[in-house]
């Protein structure tokens, strides 16, 4: 028992020692998301681009040589397009981007994942969106004024059902 005691102790003292140490830096130091008087605004989109527009109806001939099982009017490319977003602060447009449909074939929706810094205060902010590559409008439009404070985390999200959506 003798051999254990300073065992025992300096184990107790390493861990009291970590458990100290962790406890520290759980609370310092402070961590920011963003710097003073900054807030941080997010879009975050998974949308599929419409593929309608690259369909073409088949012809007589076309039909004819398939098995009745397969015989489709319309043809449509498996590979989605890109979707196009622009995001606009009091009226200067401040990001612009297509982000590429996701999958080996692209097949898969497209994902749009960025992070702008804005100053804290009242902003108007309008954000379009165009799945359709057949069009020069965009499919989906929203403005909104908001109030962001320093140091908060705003998202602009979309859904297929609501739309955009401002939190």
């Amino acid at each position: 028992m003798k051999g254990r005691l300073p065992h025992l102790l300096m184990g107790g003292a390493v861990t009291l020692v970590l458990g100290l140490g962790v406890a520290w830096l759980s609370a310092s130091p402070a961590w920011r998301n963003a710097p003073e008087n900054m807030a941080l605004l997010r879009l975050s989109f998974t949308h599929s681009g419409d593929r309608s527009a690259s369909c073409r109806d088949r012809t007589a001939e076309e039909l004819a040589k398939l098995p009745r099982n397969m015989r489709q009017t319309q043809v449509c490319d498996r590979r989605r397009p890109p979707i196009h977003v622009e995001l606009e602060v009091d009226g200067a447009l401040i990001y612009s981007a297509e982000s590429a449909p996701s999958g080996i074939a692209g097949s898969g929706p497209s994902r749009l994942y960025e992070r702008l810094l804005l100053p804290a205060g009242v902003h108007e902010l309008t954000v379009r969106m165009r799945d359709n590559p057949a069009s020069e409008a965009f499919d989906y439009e929203a403005t909104r004024e908001v109030e962001l404070h320093p140091g908060q985390s705003f998202v602009i999200d979309f859904r297929k059902d609501s739309g955009l959506i401002f939190e």
